[in-house]
């Protein structure tokens, strides 16, 4: 495993790293075991960063890494969570938003408590776009200033968010100063915008997250989970893509996973996983060097989506 200095925040962190929301099962239903093995191999790996979130799973997937980071030291691995959205307990209703200091630090303390520690070395602002994007002034305002307050205060490490409209990120890597970002869905077989956004964080030093390099599940033999926004006639776009790549004795998960994970521009590339075969073997696909002309084929044929925008929280694209 190879490791790159995440922008100013001092984290040297794995070229691949390793995303919590599949131990909330985001994607399917998830035994406890299975995932706490996963991330004691993503560590026998080298993977060094982890995130996750209150929201993934109702505080479920914060639970379940905590316990599988009991008793590792922790100076073997950076850790990150979020703050600001909240999903009930069961999973069920609608999410809650909250970018308060007051909120904040509550949150933090009930992560800590969940994942056994009392230092973060990355906190992001949450998914603040959502409800036609009534949060985002408070999450900009009154929310950075918070994380900038702990970071000074010596409760956290960095500052960061995640969110996923593209003229959102812009005007975040314009206008305000975060140590680092977690983008989504934006560098991977049929998304490069991401690199619309490289140019900036370069100049100010912001290190840059790549998460779903599989796209949420829709580059696996799996498929996307019910809640994902993409419709009938576009899930059978990745299906042809799949397909082909079948075809030609391969898996376009392999494929996605290099692609996504090579860019030498990218400090890491983050995937979720509760299978520890699934680790090795992705860790295996990156050290790898990928097929071009495979990927000019898969990629034709993803034309008809190519940087294709979700809308997440209302089952439609744009």
């Amino acid at each position: 495993m190879k490791y790159n200095l995440l922008g100013r925040t001092g984290l040297k962190v794995s070229r691949l790293s390793c995303g919590a929301s599949a131990l909330g099962g985001v994607f399917h239903a998830v035994q406890e075991s299975d995932a706490i093995c996963a991330v004691h191999a993503a560590l026998d790996c080298g993977i060094n960063y982890f995130d996750v979130a209150p929201a993934y799973g109702g505080t479920r997937a914060e639970t379940i890494l905590g316990k599988a980071l009991k008793g590792i030291p922790r100076d073997k691995y950076f850790l990150s969570t979020k703050v600001g959205k909240y999903t009930s307990p069961d999973g069920y209703g609608a999410d809650t938003f909250d970018f308060s200091e007051k909120r904040i630090r509550a949150s933090l303390a009930e992560s800590a408590a969940r994942l056994g520690t009392d230092y973060f070395d990355l906190i992001h602002l949450h998914d603040f776009e959502y409800d036609q994007r009534t949060h985002v002034e408070q999450a900009l305002g009154e929310g950075l200033a918070t994380l900038q307050v702990l970071k000074r205060e010596g409760r956290i490490g960095a500052t960061g968010c995640g969110v996923y409209p593209m003229e959102l990120w812009q005007r975040i890597l314009r206008d305000y100063e975060f140590d680092a970002v977690l983008t989504h869905n934006h560098y991977l077989l049929n998304e490069t915008r991401l690199l619309e956004l490289l140019p900036l964080a370069q100049q100010k030093n912001i290190g840059v997250i790549n998460a779903s390099p599989f796209g949420m599940g829709m580059f696996t033999e799996r498929g996307p989970a019910d809640w994902h926004p993409a419709s009938a006639e576009v899930r059978q776009v990745f299906r042809a893509a799949a397909e082909f790549c079948r075809r030609q004795g391969t898996d376009i998960s392999k494929l996605a996973l290099q692609f996504a994970s090579q860019h030498p521009a990218i400090p890491t590339t983050m995937f979720s996983s509760t299978s520890a075969e699934s680790i090795r073997r992705n860790v295996q696909w990156h050290a790898e060097p990928f097929d071009p002309a495979l990927l000019a084929q898969v990629q034709q044929l993803l034309q008809p989506v190519f940087n294709l925008q979700w809308v997440f929280e209302s089952n439609t694209t744009q």
